[in-house]
């Protein structure tokens, strides 16, 4: 069984990618838009290592299981005072483990690598299907003070 305590968040490596996927795959909406050829994903995650202030983490459980991660990218701006900011994308838990406060965890390594890289707020967004999750992050005190656009290009 794994205990939120037992687990170990760090950066992913390329050979975390095909758990990922999975991860990411692992829910109502990813398992329709999430594919099974590697090559795209990998390549992605080769781009993200050298922007450098693109990140994706995952988190292990004691037998070095993937069971939950999330991307996190700094963007450094002019707007709010040039305030740099943390975006978070990706955010999954393994399905079998939901509920039992890894999300929290997750996100409080998210709020910690936004601070020591000097972000001064977190933003995020979620699927407007997604009523479980608004209210998870209501919960750690996110306002949905924005309403946000996707086009597909």
């Amino acid at each position: 069984m794994t205990t939120p305590s037992a687990l170990t968040w760090r950066l992913a490596t390329r050979g975390d990618v095909a758990a990922v996927v999975a991860l990411l795959a692992d829910d109502s909406l990813g398992a329709g838009r999430e594919g099974v050829d590697l090559s795209p994903y990998l390549a992605a995650f080769d781009a993200m290592v050298a922007e450098n202030n693109n990140h994706l983490i995952v988190a292990s459980d004691a037998a070095g299981q993937i069971v939950a991660t999330y991307q996190i990218t700094f963007i450094t701006g002019l707007s709010l005072r040039a305030s740099r900011r943390a975006q978070i994308e990706s955010v999954r838990v393994s399905s079998s483990l939901r509920g039992q406060g890894i999300g929290q965890l997750l996100m409080a390594d998210a709020q910690g690598r936004a601070q020591a890289a000097g972000c001064k707020l977190i933003q995020l967004t979620t699927n407007k299907s997604r009523s479980r999750a608004q209210a998870f992050y209501t919960g750690l005190g996110f306002t949905a003070s924005h309403i946000g656009y996707k086009r597909d290009l």
